[in-house]
């Protein structure tokens, strides 16, 4: 049994969609408040609060403020505990330190168990997910490619458009071959195959860099925003509207890429070979002639690639390796054996 996410559309109506940014907002408060509360009580008396301290704390908000008992007590205690995990990644040295959320920074909620939604689907075709906390009925799209029971509902507002990620638990199935192939990954030619075959980078950022030149030309004629002092013309807004467009366009385009390069190399081989890369190295920020060479491994996403190889063969029962980044080399006689040594 491994857990599994699958992400449907949604398509909210005016009022629907109103609900679900009041929604956002009111746990983006909560989280906030949640974060300041534990920033006080150190801070000033040296308390340090637990997750369940604040947990207990959920049955006096709803009595000062109301409209907190409408929300599913489940997604308001989810809410809590990100401010917990926060602080766990910071003590771990694995970010940084939390920082309150605007508005719309603040993505969405999720509702860890079955209380508070429901889904209506077809063995997870398309369908519509019930929001019962909020009184909701929104329609959805997708398809999942192996179904179980659903577990967890995560509602995410990427800046435009609603989503639905439901987490389920299953056995998942894929076909593939019982080839064998070694994968090279390049900027030029994304992928080289050890049996001849090669695969062309996509170059998704070339394309879109010429929309966004001429975006951003006519963006700097509009009125700019100055914080404090004046507002941001409608023009200005429309073009910024525009290169988000592109921008989106552009990421969904290299995601659908790399799933599709994945699951056909997949299809025929059972056992997968990849390079060992440091790609945050390679990538790091350095002299401003290095800028372009960074762009164009980032544009393969080649680290995204090989996960998604890597999950589907062993989906699959197959085998996946690493090669080491340096081969080995004889490098001089040993003499004990009398025989080139071999070494890195």
């Amino acid at each position: 049994m491994v857990t599994r996410t699958i992400t449907y559309k949604l398509y909210p109506g005016i009022q629907a969609t109103n609900t679900l940014h009041w929604a956002r907002k009111m746990h983006c408060d909560l989280y906030n408040a949640s974060l300041r509360n534990r920033k006080n009580q150190y801070q000033r008396w040296g308390n340090s609060i637990s997750y369940f301290d604040q947990q207990r704390s959920l049955t006096e908000l709803k009595k000062e403020l109301p409209e907190y008992a409408q929300l599913a007590c489940n997604s308001l205690q989810n809410t809590l505990k990100r401010v917990y995990f926060a602080y766990q990644c910071f003590f771990k040295g694995l970010s940084k330190y939390p920082r309150f959320k605007g508005k719309h920074r603040y993505r969405g909620w999720t509702y860890p168990c079955k209380s508070g939604w429901k889904l209506h689907t077809n063995n997870g075709v398309n369908g519509k997910l019930e929001l019962k906390d909020l009184g909701l009925s929104l329609r959805m799209r997708g398809q999942a490619r192996t179904w179980a029971t659903p577990k967890t509902c995560t509602i995410v507002w990427d800046g435009k458009d609603w989503y639905a990620s439901i987490t389920v638990d299953c056995v998942p199935e894929r076909q593939t071959g019982n080839n064998a192939v070694g994968l090279d990954f390049g900027c030029n030619t994304a992928i080289s195959f050890s049996n001849g075959n090669t695969v062309e980078a996509p170059k998704f950022q070339a394309q879109a860099q010429q929309k966004l030149n001429q975006l951003s030309q006519n963006l700097q004629r509009k009125k700019k925003p100055i914080k404090g002092r004046t507002k941001a013309s409608r023009r200005w807004k429309k073009y910024q509207d525009k290169i988000k467009k592109v921008k989106k366009t552009e990421a969904n385009r290299r995601h659908d890429w790399s799933h599709q390069v994945a699951a056909q190399i997949v299809s025929v081989n059972s056992l997968v070979a990849t390079e060992k890369l440091n790609l945050q190295g390679m990538t790091r920020k350095g002299k401003r002639q290095k800028a372009g060479l960074n762009n164009s491994i980032l544009d393969i996403a080649i680290s995204k690639t090989k996960n998604l190889i890597k999950y589907q063969v062993e989906e699959a029962n197959g085998v996946y390796l690493k090669a080491p980044t340096q081969q080995l080399k004889p490098t001089q006689p040993c003499a004990k054996f009398g025989d080139l040594c071999l070494s890195h």
